[in-house]
C-alpha cells in the first residue's frame, strides 16, 4: 500500500464522475487488444556470492528472459509456473515496483515504472501471503483509510463497499480487528480493499492459498461476478491449478524466465501432450481391449476398462468402434488433470 499513500489524502479529490482520479487521456492508447502489453521483457539481477574468506564474486541472474504477451481488456488469465520461474518478478514489473532491464511494458496505456502514481489508481493488488490491511484496526476503519488514500468519492466508496460486503459475505466482520480474522476472512477483506477504488486491472497472487473449500468457492464466485459485471481485467498467479480451471479460459505458463505456453486451457493439454481417458463399462469381464488405433488400455477392473488417447484427438471414432465391436453398457470421458499436463511441460 506504500504506493497508494503517495497519492495523497485529500478527501473527495476526484472528479464528479466518481472515476477516482483515473486519467482517461490515454484511452486510445490502451486499446482492448493490448490493454496489458509486454514485449521482450527481461530482468537481470546482480547476485554476490562468497568466494573466499574476504572475497565475493558478482554474477548476473536473468529472472525474466524475453517474455512477450498481451491481455485484452476484461480478460481473466492464469499466470503460472514453478517456484523461481519469474512470475513474481514479472508481476512486480507490471505494478511498477521493479524496472525492466530491457523490453517494453504498458499497463492500461501507462508505463508502470515511469508513471507509478498514475498507475496506482488503475490497479489493485492482492498478495495471498501479505495483508494490505491495518493489523489492529477493524475492517471498517481500514477501508476508511483506503478511501482517504485513493480520494474515493464517498458515494462511490459506499457503493463499492456494499457490493463487496454482500458478495464476499463480510457484513458480520466489518467491526472485527484484522488480527482476529481467519485466513479466509482476511483474504476476502484484502480483495475488498483492492477493489474500492475501481481498478481496471486486478493482480492476484495466490488468492486462495490456505483457504478451506467453502472460502475458495466464495472467492471464485466473487471473481467470476466481478469479471462478468464490471469487466475488470484479472491476472491470477496461483499454485492451486483448480483456481485456473474454475476461473480462466486462457493460461500463460513460464519457466526459468521464459514463456512456455500462451493460449487456451484446452490447448494447454495438447501442448503438454496430455491424454484423455475413456472409462468403458462392459457387460462382462474381458481381456484388455486392444487394436484400437491411437488408444491403449491402461487399467482394467472386472468389466470396467480405462483407455487413454491423445487429448487433441476426437473421442467419437473410438466410441463408435467400441459400440460396434464390444458389449458396451456405459462409458464416460475424463479430461487430463491440469497438474499432470503442467508437470510434463516443466519436465520437458
Amino acid at each position: 500500500m506504500s504506493d497508494a499513500r503517495a497519492v495523497g489524502d485529500e478527501e473527495d479529490a476526484s472528479g464528479p464522475d466518481g472515476a477516482c482520479g483515473v486519467d482517461t487521456a490515454g484511452a486510445a492508447a490502451d486499446a482492448d487488444a493490448g490493454f496489458i502489453d509486454v514485449r521482450e521483457l527481461t530482468k537481470t539481477f546482480t547476485v554476490r556470492r562468497r568466494s573466499g574468506l574476504l572475497r565475493r564474486t558478482a554474477t548476473s541472474v536473468r529472472a525474466v528472459d524475453g517474455i512477450s504477451f498481451a491481455l485484452r481488456r476484461g480478460e481473466m488469465v492464469g499466470f503460472i509456473g514453478p517456484n523461481g520461474a519469474g512470475k513474481s518478478t514479472t508481476i512486480k514489473m507490471l505494478t511498477g515496483i521493479l524496472t525492466p532491464s530491457t523490453g517494453r511494458l504498458r499497463v492500461a496505456g501507462v508505463d508502470p515504472w515511469q508513471e507509478r502514481t498514475r498507475l496506482v489508481r488503475r490497479i489493485g493488488v492482492v498478495f495471498g501471503q501479505r495483508t494490505t490491511l491495518w493489523w489492529d484496526l477493524p475492517l471498517r476503519d481500514s477501508y476508511a483509510l483506503v478511501r482517504r488514500m485513493y480520494r474515493i468519492p464517498r458515494a462511490r466508496f459506499e457503493e463499492n463497499l456494499a457490493r463487496c460486503v454482500e458478495l464476499l459475505e463480510l457484513g458480520d466482520l466489518l467491526d472485527v480487528p484484522v488480527r482476529q480474522l481467519s485466513l479466509g476472512q482476511r483474504m476476502r477483506g484484502d480483495i475488498t480493499a483492492a477493489l474500492l477504488h475501481d481498478p481496471d486491472v486486478l493482480y492476484l497472487d495466490e488468492p486462495t492459498i490456505g483457504l478451506d473449500v467453502v472460502s475458495k468457492a466464495r472467492v471464485r464466485r466473487f471473481l467470476t461476478t466481478l469479471n462478468a459485471e464490471l469487466g475488470t481485467t484479472v491476472l491470477l498467479t496461483t499454485h492451486d491449478l483448480s483456481d485456473i480451471e474454475h476461473l480462466c479460459e486462457r493460461v500463460v505458463v513460464i519457466d526459468q524466465g521464459r514463456l512456455l505456453y500462451d493460449g487456451s486451457l484446452g490447448g494447454l493439454q495438447e501442448a503438454g501432450r496430455g491424454e484423455r481417458t475413456l472409462v468403458v463399462d462392459l457387460e462382462y469381464e474381458m481381456p484388455p481391449i486392444a487394436g484400437l488405433e491411437g488408444a491403449r488400455t491402461v487399467r482394467t477392473e472386472g468389466p470396467r476398462q480405462w483407455l487413454a488417447f491423445p487429448a487433441a484427438a476426437s473421442a467419437a471414432p473410438l466410441v463408435s468402434r467400441l459400440a460396434a465391436e464390444y458389449p458396451l453398457v456405459d462409458l464416460s470421458l475424463r479430461e487430463p488433470a491440469i497438474e499432470d499436463v503442467i508437470a510434463r511441460m516443466y519436465g520437458g
